[in-house]
């Protein structure tokens, strides 16, 4: 597939970093191009880099990992993004780790989806610490990824992503559901740091009994 990362800090570095290794083509978006271009020399995979408009037209899935202060002005630069994936990976927090900008009558996702007008938009991947994402294939049992969103074509796009990470992707429905994983993101946020458990946690849905057939 291929994908284009809108932000090149460590979440978007590593989701990039890792699905490159696994196949896929790459695209970064940065606004600093001098800094793109030490990012390719270093991350020791064939990818393309550019500006934030250029990994949007290139990728037919986007991800966006940039903080969320600069996420509606960043989506107007983007250009048309009809039938673009988005992967949103934002936590609209409050300064100083202070909780939730965005409560539960709303959500970051939903307010995506507003101002990337025909975009499918899906929460994915916004509570893990990207310095451990290497660690997620030798985890058993694998964590949980909690993804939501109101196309399914695109959230199996998005599943499937997810497993080449090695998570055991859970689809929690339709997009306002959102209005749950990002509080549920603020829950590790608050344990990793607040709390002092540190980012090396992730959350695991346990099936106790079986669905019936």
């Amino acid at each position: 597939m291929k994908i284009g990362i809108i932000g090149t800090g460590n979440v978007g570095t590593s989701l990039g970093k890792i699905w490159a290794q696994k196949g896929q083509e790459i695209f970064f978006g940065s606004r600093d191009p001098v800094g793109v271009k030490r990012l390719v020399d270093r991350i020791g995979v064939p990818v393309k880099a550019g500006t934030y408009a250029e990994a949007a037209e290139f990728g037919e899935a986007i991800v966006l990992a940039i903080p969320w202060s600069s996420v509606e002005d960043t989506i107007g630069a983007l250009g048309d993004l009809k039938g673009k994936i988005i992967m949103d990976c934002t936590n609209a927090v409050a300064p100083k780790l202070g909780g939730l900008l965005i409560g539960h009558t709303t959500s970051a996702a939903e307010k995506i989806a507003e101002w990337a007008e025909g975009a499918y938009v899906v929460k994915s991947f916004n509570s893990f610490d990207p310095e451990l994402l290497p660690e997620v294939p030798k985890r058993s049992p694998k964590p949980t990824a909690f993804i939501c969103g109101d196309s399914v074509q695109a959230k199996s796009k998005v599943k499937d992503l997810g497993e080449l990470l090695g998570y055991d992707v859970v689809d929690a429905g339709p997009l306002k559901n959102a209005r749950l994983l990002e509080p549920l993101a603020m829950l590790w946020i608050e344990l990793a740091y607040n709390q002092g458990m540190g980012p090396g946690i992730a959350f695991k849905l346990c099936r106790l009994r079986k669905l019936p057939e």
